[in-house]
């Protein structure tokens, strides 16, 4: 059974109309409307497999669901460099947010060292989703005890006014003020961002229960 007929067993046509509202861009026939625990299952069924090996290569792919069970495979390869290639093969392919941002490999929190280098190459692409893989993935690997002022700067640097872009720097500011708040409070205060960025910025960090009530209150000064 191939990936697609296995995601054909899971299809729902009322989960792909609910579906498709959330991803403006895609057209729905190329979705299945299968849902991430399934679409995660798929994945975890065949990984190492000789059908998950071929199906990783067979790109561009036709739907939707495919491209997420093709970065949750992704997300699962152990060995550094080789993810890493898969991972660049993919992004230019990567056409919308749900494929971009649900798939976390868990050998990069491993290799912060390397990993560094290659944030830093994709969040200079010119692709779109490619730029925000790139800053999700300092989100994710580099707020902690990894982090360096200066990875704020690099975020709040990043050009172009794509949506899908500046919702993620505001969503790396959110998750900055929850973590790295006293450096990162500075870009708010100063406003540094764009102003679209920084009100969504804020936004989302009053919205978090990672923020503090007393920083939740100040950031809405700064509106």
């Amino acid at each position: 059974m191939s990936v697609s007929e296995r995601l054909a067993a899971f299809g729902s046509e009322k989960y792909r109309d609910f579906q498709s509202k959330l991803v403006p861009g895609i057209p729905k026939e190329t979705m299945l409307g299968v849902k991430t625990s399934d679409l995660r299952r798929i994945a975890k069924e065949i990984r190492g497999t000789e059908e998950a090996e071929a199906f990783l290569a067979e790109l561009p792919h036709r739907y939707y669901e495919e491209n997420q069970v093709h970065f949750f495979l992704i997300a699962m390869i152990r060995d550094f460099d080789e993810c890493v290639k898969a991972v660049e093969i993919f992004l230019p392919y990567v056409d919308c947010w749900p494929v971009c941002d649900q798939s976390s490999p868990k050998v990069f929190s491993k290799n912060h060292e390397k990993l560094l280098p290659m944030i830093q190459r994709w969040m200079g692409s010119e692709h779109v989703y490619t730029v925000r893989f790139g800053i999700r993935m300092l989100m994710n690997e580099f707020l902690g005890e990894d982090f360096s002022p200066v990875y704020l700067e690099w975020v709040a640097r990043v050009p172009g006014q794509d949506y899908y872009i500046r919702m993620m720097v505001a969503w790396y500011f959110a998750m900055a003020l929850a973590k790295q708040y006293e450096e990162s409070v500075i870009y708010i205060k100063d406003r540094r961002l764009d102003p679209w960025t920084h009100k969504k910025a804020i936004q989302k960090a009053i919205e978090s229960f990672r923020v503090s009530d007393e920083h939740k209150q100040y950031l809405k000064t700064l509106r």
